[in-house]
């Protein structure tokens, strides 16, 4: 059997702070050859592993920003995120939970540590992924979809090796339930030391991963270390994947590349520079709404 192969593994980057709540290694997009045009649909990848913040009276976190022309998602792992948005809508990220939002057209969002999280201090750990949309749904209306994590799908693997949680399109078959505009893959695999699994998704779909919490053995032979990121090539179908740890945790990523050009500044991310400019002038003129 032909698997997979690995065209990198990348270390964690030096971590950097966005607003001072979320201390991330950013993989994507960076300078391994991780350039949004590579890891198509998948613009951004930010990686908080586990940090202990102090308690604090006043949350940390990012304050007011814009977004258009993509999707976010967030998965927290541990602590708690509380987030609102100019649309009125807004809520908690409670750890195991996953928030994917589709910014669209425009919306103006601001995200912190839930406050009891922050009064108490804590590990927080967290995974941002930005989903680029395709140009006919760019200036569609924004929405949420929140998935607490009981409700999500679940694999589970035989002999008690663990289970994969289906945040988005399928394994085998059990499917997510998040709607994606494209066809999209998001499965945080947590195994049992020893466990194995296979993983298939179309040579085309850029495919990858992020080892949350322990290693893993990739097709019998690549060891791989938490907090890594690997990038697989174009060139087959399958790949495995093998607990080296118990409670291993890894998330995987696999879409369908949008064959359409990528102008991205900041927080906008569209088809074309005009449509760039667009975007920071509907800001400026206050057409994302208000938000305090």
């Amino acid at each position: 059997m032909q698997y997979r192969t690995i065209e990198a593994i990348v270390s964690p980057p030096n971590p950097h702070y966005v607003g001072d709540g979320f201390r991330v290694h950013n993989f994507i997009p960076t300078g391994h050859r991780l350039g949004m045009s590579r890891t198509n649909p998948f613009l951004l990848l930010d990686y908080n592993a586990p940090f202990y913040f102090s308690p604090s009276n006043i949350p940390r976190g990012v304050g007011v920003h814009p977004h258009r022309g993509f999707e976010t998602v967030t998965i927290a792992y541990k602590g708690k995120i509380e987030h609102q948005d100019s649309s009125g809508g807004g809520g908690i990220i409670a750890e195991g939970d996953v928030q994917w939002m589709t910014a669209a057209s425009g919306i103006l969002h601001k995200e912190f540590h839930e406050l009891e999280f922050s009064k108490q201090g804590g590990y927080f750990q967290m995974v941002q992924l930005w989903v680029n949309l395709p140009a006919q749904y760019k200036m569609s209306a924004p929405k949420y979809q929140a998935v607490s994590n009981a409700s999500i799908p679940t694999y589970t693997l035989p002999d008690g090796g663990g289970i994969l949680e289906i945040i988005a399109g399928k394994h085998k078959d059990v499917l997510g339930t998040i709607h994606t505009f494209t066809p999209i893959h998001v499965i945080n695999a947590k195994l049992a030391i020893g466990a194995k699994e296979e993983f298939q998704f179309p040579v085309s779909y850029t495919t990858a991963l992020v080892v949350i919490e322990g290693s893993i053995k990739i097709n019998n032979n690549d060891a791989v270390d938490v907090n890594h990121f690997v990038l697989f090539n174009n060139d087959a179908e399958i790949f495995t994947i093998e607990a080296l740890q118990t409670d291993t945790i890894v998330l995987v990523i696999s879409g369908e590349p949008i064959p359409e050009p990528i102008a991205s500044h900041g927080p906008f991310v569209m088809n074309s520079q005009q449509e760039l400019i667009q975007a920071f002038d509907d800001f400026q003129n206050g057409k994302f709404g208000y938000l305090e």
